[in-house]
């Protein structure tokens, strides 16, 4: 019996139907037949890991890759092949650790970068911080460690074609949430949304889901742009713009505020949100525009602040 799951956009046309393959082989003077059943099966429902009950949830670490000198993808598995993170749309998680020495927790949001709907296990992408005790310690782990989870923290609900167009301007570990909103959209054939991404980072080798992303602007060009900002761009690189996220560049890039049904999402180190939006005043307050934006006329309306 072999599980499969029905394809995004497909609509299964029997919940439990049934494939029988009759082979005979016949030899001469043999007098035998010979017998092979298959059958497929539909998945059982998808069982949510985090549930928002508040509850931490401890999974083990399955797999380690070093994708850059100081970044790790790491996968952790869920309790069963039928478990998916139980995130939704846009969404993050928190992790959780206390060290021998510590008098309190460590506790830290991240977003996964696999697909909601992956059964079985989830990846995250840590970039370790000097310094960053959560950080640190993801990447001392080791395979078969546990580390507990809780979530979903919802973030900015999203439905397809909810937006005409989106600009999304990230920077460094800041591309994760905006990537999980970025997949959704293009996972999805009913969402028509038109994406530009701007990523600001320090060099090359920083560009995380380099490859997810081009793969994405391959594939969709008339839908899908990306523009890359480096502290040290690469001589003579045509793909990235040597420097910072400016307000010169936000202007090529940037539909007409006040017209048209647009959003733009930004999420990046403290020092790219006051620069560009302003920061926010909590998780539940996004705060006044202010920066850039605020500069290029946008309101609180228009913006969103991961």
């Amino acid at each position: 019996i072999r599980r499969y799951a029905t394809p995004a956009g497909e609509e299964k046309k029997s919940s439990s139907t049934l494939l029988y393959t009759l082979v005979v082989l016949a030899g001469a003077g043999a007098g035998a037949g010979y017998y092979f059943y298959t059958a497929e099966t539909p998945l059982p429902p998808a069982i949510p890991t985090l549930t928002g009950d508040g509850k931490w949830v401890d999974l083990k670490l399955a797999k380690i890759e070093q994708i850059s000198p100081n970044t790790k993808r790491l996968r952790f598995k869920l309790p069963s092949e039928d478990h998916v993170s139980g995130l939704k749309i846009a969404s993050a998680l928190l992790t959780k650790y206390k060290g021998p020495k510590d008098e309190k927790p460590t506790i830290r949001p991240y977003t996964p970068v696999s697909d909601e709907n992956q059964r079985g296990y989830m990846d995250l992408i840590i970039k370790k911080y000097e310094g960053g005790p959560m950080s640190t310690h993801i990447h001392d782990m080791n395979v078969d460690q546990m580390l507990a989870f809780k979530g979903p923290l919802p973030k900015y609900e999203w439905a397809p074609n909810k937006h005409e167009h989106i600009t999304l301007i990230a920077g460094g570990t800041g591309i994760t949430p905006i990537y999980q909103l970025i997949r959704a959209i293009f996972s999805n054939p009913e969402d028509k949304t038109k994406v530009t991404l701007v990523f600001g980072n320090v060099t090359e080798d920083d560009i995380l889901l380099k490859q997810e992303l081009a793969h994405l602007e391959n594939t969709y060009p008339q839908r899908f742009k990306a523009s890359y900002v480096l502290d040290n761009a690469p001589k003579d690189a045509g793909w990235a713009t040597q420097g910072r996220v400016t307000k010169e560049l936000l202007k090529t890039v940037l539909p007409e505020p006040g017209k048209g049904n647009n959003k733009i999402f930004v999420c990046g180190p403290p020092g790219m949100y006051k620069a560009i939006s302003g920061t926010k005043k909590s998780p539940s307050d996004q705060g006044e525009i202010a920066g850039i934006l605020k500069e290029l006329g946008y309101t609180k309306e228009e913006v969103y602040k991961f």
